[in-house]
Parts: structure tokens; sequence; C-alpha cells
């Protein structure tokens, strides 16, 4: 790691940018932009993996106490 950016180091503890309104004044370094914020995820993950994983951790659990015993 000893060609790290020092522009794109990641800090923990420093607040996240707000959302940017004036891109010219900020072109150097500017935050994100209000549709990135506010884009509305219509094909995500979460309600599949919202059944997929409970019905793979069952079946483990019914796998380890059966089959492993």
């Amino acid at each position: 790691m000893d060609n790290e950016d020092v522009k794109h180091s990641q800090e923990p503890l420093k607040p996240h940018k707000p959302v940017e309104t004036n891109y010219s004044k900020h072109q150097d370094d500017p935050g994100p932009s209000r549709q990135a914020v506010d884009e509305y995820d219509k094909n995500g993950a979460a309600p599949v993996l919202k059944w997929i994983i409970p019905i793979l951790v069952v079946a483990l659990l019914i796998y380890w106490l059966f089959f492993k015993g």
C-alpha cells in the first residue's frame, strides 16, 4: 500500500459530504448528486434475500442436527 492516493483515502470518523447543490463551486471535490441519493431501488436484492437467508439457515440447521449427528 505504498501507492495510496491521499484524495481517495477513507476516514471512518469523517462526516459524509452533503448533497451537492453547486457543482461549479465544488468541482474539484464534489459531494453526491441529488439523483444518486434519492434513487429508488426497484430491483434490489433485499426482498429476495429476506426469503432466501431464513430458508438456508433452517435447511442447514436441519442438516446439521439430523445428518451430522
